[in-house]
């Protein structure tokens, strides 16, 4: 989330004929639309503000398009327009004279009641008193169906990142008018997946400073937040470092003002109260048609996406549900092209194809009546290496085989075969580093102030330079290999500790002579190039449970096993794979003390350095579980 937040307002799709959207300013907004605002009263007598965009053409009937957000809802005032919307995907529904609703969540700037982070939903109701998200939105689509002229009784939902979470909350709503809803890169799961935590693994960087601002308490409802103090942070590593752990930080910089940090310290495990911050958990018998949408590269919530479709495909097998997953950072399918990140070039305006073929398709046939049902496939998916789209009727794919890629003694990686499990049969062995919570392992080369959204295709080697990182690759692939689907770890480890976090990294290698078209303009040195497809981290203690931790017995061999992320990528002939494995990703995610206290209680005294072994053998064989497509 941390200074991005600002993107999480940007909505997506551009003009299905122009590559970039039409101008949408002030002088526009008044020749072609009234703005009304309004305190919609709730169930429970809390009143919520909304800003309600109608087009001045009363020739027709009109589509209702709804964004609820915790950011927002500016410009205040029924006399301001603004140009805040050219640029942005918003513009396309406005030009096609959507009434485009914007509202402030519950207990955020200008509505009223009580905010709550991620708000449970509540499967049942028993009074009006029993609301969370899916009544408050309810209650809006109700009252705009009812008071807003000229709609057509179709209603949108969409949002991106935590406006995302309440597109989810919105879809549970099974409100009759509600048609269509599009969660982008939605907060899902706090503790297990995506922004705020990593396999129970606090990602430190991002909270930090998302948190510092989003966290202050508002004193009453008001048109903008104070400000938090300004820090200088040139270097981030060097910040972090100094600064120490959670509970120093909190000292220094939070104090007992931001509620979220010290709910999270109350509940270090994954117990009842994150359980029910899990947006999956009333994904039963959903009414509207349903898109998910999400960036195989964003650095801020990959896993959302992916696991909000899988939940809702298993507990809501009769909804109309798809997928869509493209080579994006947080929020690039909105605002950019999408042909680049970072050093890699994917040969096409990925984004500016998704909004023309995708995402405005399916708004406009579920909430107009035009087009058609098949255009939008159950999954379309982006193929890096590859660098092509592709659609499947079931993700993973049906043809997808796993395959165990064995980590070997000398740095090898060989795909199993009966040769290799032979020759497992009889070796045995480990590799080992020393893990030091003080001299953490980099998440990513450069000195930067802010986590950057590049480092999930980042170059490599810098880690594979260093001795607390093990590196095991392949030959040279004489086929290409295409991966459609989650990754599994499976380590077999002991260390001299009773904790420790595990950082597993699927790497694509380039060879040594690659290199872009000379059109293509990225100034870096390609040949070689070791390049992040996934990586993801898991505290040893949630190996078994992750709402009952267990200690590490030092010495003794234990099995750690967790998924990664899904990924999209063909590692293409020529090139090799490698696996990374290191304890610490810093500061991305914050240190394990690597004993078995609570990290969220301990100090900078209390990080202690462990050798870690990474086994392999007949019994002991670490490995990584490919999902190969056929």
């Amino acid at each position: 989330m941390k200074k991005y937040f600002l993107l999480l307002l940007l909505f997506i799709p551009l003009h299905s004929f122009s590559m970039q959207p039409p101008n949408t300013d002030s002088l526009w907004f008044t020749i072609h639309y009234n703005k009304i605002e309004r305190y919609i009263t709730m169930r429970d007598g809390v009143k919520l503000f909304t800003s309600i965009y109608i087009p001045k053409d009363e020739s027709s009937k009109h589509p209702i398009m709804l964004n609820r957000t915790p950011y927002s809802c500016a410009p205040y005032g029924e006399n301001r327009y603004t140009s805040r919307y050219a640029g942005r995907g918003d513009s396309t529904y406005f030009h096609r004279d959507y009434i485009m609703v914007y509202q402030d969540v519950r207990g955020r700037y200008m509505s009223e009641g009580d905010f709550e982070d991620v708000r449970p939903f509540l499967p049942v109701k028993k009074s009006k008193k029993d609301i969370d998200e899916s009544t408050d939105a309810y209650d809006t689509i109700d009252w705009l169906i009812k008071n807003i002229k000229n709609n057509n009784g179709n209603v949108g939902s969409f949002g991106i990142s935590y406006p995302g979470f309440y597109a989810t909350e919105t879809a549970l709503s099974n409100h009759p008018a509600l048609k269509a809803v599009s969660p982008q890169a939605p907060v899902t799961d706090w503790f297990i997946g995506d922004d705020f935590h990593h396999k129970g693994v606090m990602f430190l960087m991002d909270n930090f400073d998302f948190f510092r601002g989003f966290g202050i308490p508002r004193p009453k409802p008001l048109t903008d937040y104070p400000a938090p103090t300004t820090l200088n942070i040139p270097d981030s590593y060097s910040f972090f470092l100094r600064e120490g752990t959670f509970l120093e930080l909190k000292n220094k910089y939070m104090g007992d003002s931001i509620k979220f940090w010290n709910d999270v310290a109350a509940h270090p495990d994954y117990d009842d109260w994150w359980k029910a911050r899990d947006a999956r958990a009333g994904c039963y018998n959903i009414k509207p048609a349903m898109l998910i949408v999400g960036g195989l590269f964003d650095a801020e919530d990959c896993w959302g996406g992916w696991n909000l479709y899988k939940a809702i495909e298993s507990q809501s097998p009769n909804t109309n549900c798809k997928i869509v997953e493209g080579p994006w950072f947080h929020g690039a399918w909105a605002r950019s092209t999408g042909e680049q990140l970072g050093n890699l070039w994917f040969g096409q305006k990925t984004s500016t194809w998704y909004r023309s073929n995708i995402e405005l398709p399916f708004f406009e046939y579920h909430l107009n009546g035009k087009g058609s049902a098949d255009q939008v496939k159950e999954a379309t998916i982006f193929i890096t290496g590859e660098n092509k789209w592709h659609r499947y009727d079931v993700w993973p794919p049906k043809e997808v085989t796993y395959v165990d890629l064995l980590l070997q003694p000398n740095g090898k990686a060989v795909l199993n075969s009966p040769v290799v499990a032979a020759n497992n049969s009889t070796s045995s062995g480990y590799d080992e580093y020393v893990s030091d919570p003080m001299k953490p392992v980099p998440y990513t080369e450069d000195v930067h102030s802010d986590r950057t959204r590049e480092y999930m295709t980042d170059d490599q080697r810098f880690a594979s330079r260093r001795p607390d990182v093990l590196v095991y690759q392949t030959d040279v692939l004489e086929n290409d290999i295409t991966l459609t689907g989650p990754v599994v770890a499976d380590l077999f480890t002991s260390i001299s500790t009773t904790d420790a976090d595990f950082a597993v990294k699927l790497i694509d290698v380039f060879p040594d002579d690659f290199k872009y078209p000379d059109s293509v303009k990225i100034n870096y040195p390609m040949g070689g190039y070791q390049m992040l497809v996934r990586g993801e981290i898991m505290r040893a203690r949630y190996r078994n449970s992750f709402s009952v931790p267990e200690a590490m017995v030092p010495g003794k061999v234990t099995e750690v096993k967790f998924e990664l992320p899904d990924v999209a990528h063909t590692f293409k002939k020529g090139h090799r794979i490698m696996i990374q494995v290191q304890s610490t990703w810093f500061p991305l995610a914050d240190r394990n003390p690597q004993q078995f206290i609570d990290p969220y209680q301990c100090t900078t005294k209390d990080l202690l350095k462990s050798t870690i072994r990474i086994h392999h053998g007949a019994t002991q064989a670490s490995k990584i579980i490919l999902p190969v497509l056929k």
